[in-house]
């Protein structure tokens, strides 16, 4: 899962999620299109190999050719169940505390009179 991080200029820090939402439609759609995209640049790479080979891998590269564009289309538009989402627990960061001192009662006293 993702790791939200958010710099305001101070600190880059993990935030703690809210919710449990899978991923969004974006992201499975863009993986689609990867692997449709790469199976169609094995295809062209058959076409030429087809031409320039003999024997049984020129017709190992022709089926490819002809079966890689039906496989393409059914894996891209088989769309992935979305996982869910988790909440991963953010632990605050320590905070600096102020050193103990000794008030001094007198000086104190002195100020709320006046």
């Amino acid at each position: 899962m993702n790791r939200i991080h958010r710099t305001h200029g101070r600190r880059d820090e993990p935030v703690q999620s809210v919710t449990t939402a899978a991923q969004g439609r974006s992201h499975d759609l863009r993986s689609r299109r990867n692997r449709y995209l790469w199976m169609m640049g094995i295809r062209i790479a058959c076409l030429p190999l087809a031409v320039i080979t003999t024997g049984w891998v020129r017709w190992f590269f022709i089926a490819g050719a002809v079966v890689l564009p039906y496989i393409a289309v059914v894996i891209a538009n088989a769309a992935s169940r979305p996982a869910p989402g988790i909440i991963q627990e953010v632990t605050p960061p320590q905070r600096a505390q102020l050193p103990a001192t000794t008030p001094n009662r007198k000086l104190n006293d002195q100020k709320h009179r006046s």
